[in-house]
């Protein structure tokens, strides 16, 4: 690894360590490359390291990522600020350790035809302006209709995320399964559905449809698009994979407990 990029959260200390990773990877001589990196180093929090991601994902299978963490989430990251120094030598001295994540391939189908949107953490569809009614299907059975605000479909490292402030479960690593939970749904004598977070397979497919989908949002990470209204979404895990390297034997169970 050999081409480096540093992306950088706004503050003042993140910007301060990437001016002095930089100086320190080009005395090493590391070349500064914004196009085909090998490496991205992350330095923020965990929607710096989602950003990070999404910024190189046609690039994926070629660029490592790492996280140096400065914000108030670092669960994607294994240095904490003052640690620069020491991923520097860990990547000298080939000690870093590594992890695989995969994605969430989100295929929405409209009379426009097929698009396809990547997640790490999760997707959602979300309604706030009224009520919306969702059809749910895993590997095309027919489960359950959902009213609500929406549904969220989460990866096992998404569960820390969204899907945990949904009252879902956090799923240990290595875990590559699919959580779905619901978002604000109405449950009385007339409507009702599952109420509690789904765990799935890891080859399943979640199918969600509607005869309305106006005014409903994709959320996907940090990013967001319009629903047609007449959209079929699927989703499913990816062949896209996200290539992590860091601190080796990283302890999850401490990373977890940074939660709370």
């Amino acid at each position: 690894m050999k081409r480096f990029v540093i992306l950088s959260k706004e503050d003042d200390l993140s910007k301060e360590l990437s001016q002095k990773l930089t100086i320190r990877l080009n005395e090493l001589n590391y070349q500064l490359d914004e196009e085909t990196p090998d490496f991205v180093v992350s330095i923020g929090g965990d929607g710096t390291f989602l950003r990070a991601i999404h910024q190189y994902i046609h690039q994926l299978e070629l660029i490592k990522f790492v996280g140096i963490h400065t914000g108030t989430l670092g669960f994607f990251s294994s240095y904490d600020g003052h640690e620069c120094e020491a991923f520097v030598q860990d990547l000298i001295n080939d000690r870093l350790g590594y992890k695989e994540f995969p994605l969430l391939d989100i295929c929405v189908n409209s009379k426009n035809g097929n698009e396809h949107y990547y997640a790490l953490n999760e997707m959602r569809v979300e309604n706030v302006i009224r009520t919306q009614l969702i059809r749910v299907s895993i590997n095309s059975e027919y489960m359950e209709t959902f009213r609500g605000t929406g549904l969220c479909i989460s990866t096992q490292a998404g569960s820390t995320a969204y899907n945990r402030s949904l009252g879902g479960a956090i799923l240990h690593e290595g875990l590559n399964l699919l959580q779905l939970t619901e978002i604000t749904g109405i449950h009385h004598h007339a409507y009702r559905s599952l109420g509690s977070s789904l765990i799935v397979q890891e080859d399943a497919q979640i199918t969600l449809e509607s005869d309305d989908f106006c005014e409903a949002i994709l959320c996907y990470d940090h990013l967001s698009v319009k629903l047609k209204k007449d959209s079929k979404i699927k989703c499913q895990y990816s062949e896209k994979t996200v290539h992590c390297v860091g601190r080796p034997n990283t302890s999850y169970i401490k990373r977890l407990k940074s939660l709370f």
